[in-house]
């Protein structure tokens, strides 16, 4: 970008954002406090790095550029951004507290909405994050089953138990806890059959993202709920990003496939921090036990707790459901209907279901004889990235539609989509993609390293 601070065809200056971006090098590793937000995942020099204010389906920069926003805050935005149900009910809160001495009544309230609404959850207990109550569920299912390996599929977070077994991810983690976490892969059964064959009456808990980019395939969940009963384990699904997302129930219902402990976060409060640990009674019951210990200060915040009923109410009261997968729908397929009429069809798809699915990239057909494919693939990426945000659509990779979001929203992004798949046809044909890029080569997402969709 010329000066680094002014897009070459938009007009647009992140000068602000590339100031604080500067700034949070020198007192925060990697200038973000989440990966997935670090100025490495954008195009530096073009992207924003610094969001100042949103609204429904839209956000502004601390330049003022404004985004139709395809990323809902990673996940949590369920209904869409200061939601008025949401936001109203927090502001009410706040004026009689949100922290105290004894529980809140809402803990009651929201524990009982999740009752209702979720298959599994016959007891519930509340946390700050995803990080903790996936940790929490292993911790459980290993007490209940007296066991000590973890079978693992997807990302839970970064806590040791997940990524002890990584090798490219395990510094600062003690060798002897990989030996209790072994990891399977999504859709390959005998995978998690050679886990329970390797360790013999010693794995606690099969734990699983229910949902990847590809649909689940053969049964493969109800296979897994089988192998659970069959070998006497616990099956948990991490519902941090399915959840409430997916259905009312979150994947679970959506799949029809009943957990015996679920994880939630991500929609449950419409970007508030709070996350819950669902399941079956006599599973959950560990946690009450004399010799267990759990317990959370944060977990007790009221006004978290107001965000996750207005947003839970308001799933259980309109068709906030129908609508996302509608929306998805229509990006999703506008998108490679695109693509096909441009030819690019085999450079560029977007994979997965309404609520969640993802754009990638190919550099197979691009690729010279001497060119690394992947990285040709990222350049096309990076080039697509740099022209959609330069034109006022802000995503990552992936799309996570919320209720705010309109068909003129999808006219729009899909218009701007038009016109980012045209510099890239562009591109390729010049032979030469890299010379159109503005801005920094986008880095690798953490997903991406650790072989995780």
């Amino acid at each position: 970008m010329s000066d680094g601070q002014q897009s070459k065809s938009s007009g647009r200056s992140v000068q602000r954002s590339l100031e604080l971006a500067e700034r949070a090098r020198k007192l925060v590793p990697g200038a973000s406090h989440t990966g997935s937000k670090s100025p490495k995942q954008f195009v530096q020099g073009v992207s924003p790095t610094h969001i100042q204010r949103a609204e429904g389906s839209r956000l502004w920069d601390v330049d003022d550029n404004e985004y139709v926003d395809c990323n809902a805050a990673l996940g949590p935005v369920l209904l869409g951004h200061s939601y008025p149900d949401v936001t109203e009910v927090v502001a009410d809160q706040i004026q009689d507290g949100t922290m105290y001495t004894m529980e809140h009544p809402l803990h009651v309230e929201v524990a009982e909405l999740i009752s209702d609404m979720v298959p599994c959850a016959e007891k519930v207990t509340f946390a700050k994050s995803g990080n903790d109550v996936t940790t929490l569920a292993a911790k459980v299912a290993r007490a209940y089953t007296d066991r000590d390996v973890i079978a693992t599929q997807g990302y839970h977070g970064w806590p040791d138990v997940w990524f002890s077994d990584n090798e490219n991810l395990d510094a600062g983690i003690p060798d002897v806890i990989g030996e209790y976490t072994e990891s399977f892969e999504y859709n390959d059964i005998e995978s998690i059959e050679r886990i329970f064959e390797e360790h013999p009456d010693d794995v606690a808990a099969i734990v699983t993202t229910p949902v990847n980019l590809d649909p689940p395939e053969d049964e493969f969940l109800q296979r897994l709920r089988e192998i659970a009963d069959r070998e006497g384990a616990v099956l948990v699904f991490d519902e941090v990003l399915t959840g409430f997302r997916f259905a009312p129930g979150g994947a679970q219902e959506y799949f029809g496939v009943t957990p015996d402990l679920a994880c939630f976060a991500k929609a449950m409060a419409n970007g508030y921090s709070i996350s819950a640990l669902a399941g079956k009674r006599d599973v959950m019951d560990v946690i009450a036990r004399d010799d267990f210990f759990y317990s959370m200060t944060y977990a007790g915040d009221a006004a978290t707790l107001a965000a996750a009923k207005a947003t839970l109410t308001v799933q259980r009261e309109e068709n906030v459901h129908e609508h996302i997968f509608e929306i998805g729908e229509q990006l999703r397929d506008g998108y490679n209907d695109l693509a096909a009429e441009l030819g690019l069809d085999d450079v560029t798809e977007a994979n997965g279901y309404p609520p969640r699915f993802s754009i990638g990239f190919s550099g197979d057909r691009v690729a010279g004889p001497s060119e690394d494919e992947v990285h040709v693939g990222r350049v096309l990426e990076t080039l697509f990235m740099q022209e959609a945000h330069k034109r006022g659509v802000l995503f990552t990779g992936p799309h996570i539609p919320t209720y705010s979001h309109t068909e003129d929203d999808v006219d729009e992004i899909l218009h701007t989509y038009r016109e980012c798949l045209g510099v890239l046809d562009d591109a390729i044909e010049s032979g030469d993609v890299e010379s159109y890029l503005e801005g920094e080569l986008v880095g690798a997402s953490l997903r991406e390293r650790t072989g995780d969709d």
